[in-house]
């Protein structure tokens, strides 16, 4: 396994493409009013994507399975979860948020979060441009 020291920096283009539509669906869903626990996209070498979806168990266990679908995932090497939470906002409120976790074999895995308000209201829906939250532990 590689250090954390060894990885590198940033995103490539191929993770911020996968991370961003997977963002995109997640959001959509919001919009529309589906439910959702957990989405993941796991993509091989050769651009192939897997989605999943996770909501058979409470939202952690949900979250602790797409992430062991990641570390398991035969010649994974990218990857992006996506849930829904809340992020704290001014004098100790908290807003609701699309969560964020992405990362790529060989690089450091970070997360991001995008404020969202009318949930279920299609057209209605807003959402803020996604933020960084700082580093996660890989998985790949």
């Amino acid at each position: 396994m590689t250090d954390k020291n060894e990885r590198r920096d940033g995103v490539s283009p191929e993770t911020d493409e996968l991370a961003s539509t997977l963002m995109g669906a997640a959001l959509d869903l919001l919009a529309a009013g589906e439910p959702f626990e957990v989405l993941l996209a796991v993509q091989n070498a050769d651009g192939v994507v897997q989605s999943y979806e996770f909501e058979d168990d409470g939202p952690e266990a949900c979250l602790d399975g797409a992430r062991e679908r990641v570390r398991s995932s035969e010649g994974a090497v990218r990857y992006a979860i996506a849930y829904e939470g809340a992020v704290e906002a001014d004098e100790g409120a908290y807003a609701d948020a699309v969560l964020l976790e992405f990362g790529e074999r060989g690089y450091r895995a970070y997360s991001a979060y995008s404020l969202f308000e009318g949930r279920g209201a299609g057209d209605g829906f807003t959402w803020s441009d996604p933020a960084p939250a700082g580093e996660m532990e890989p998985l790949l």
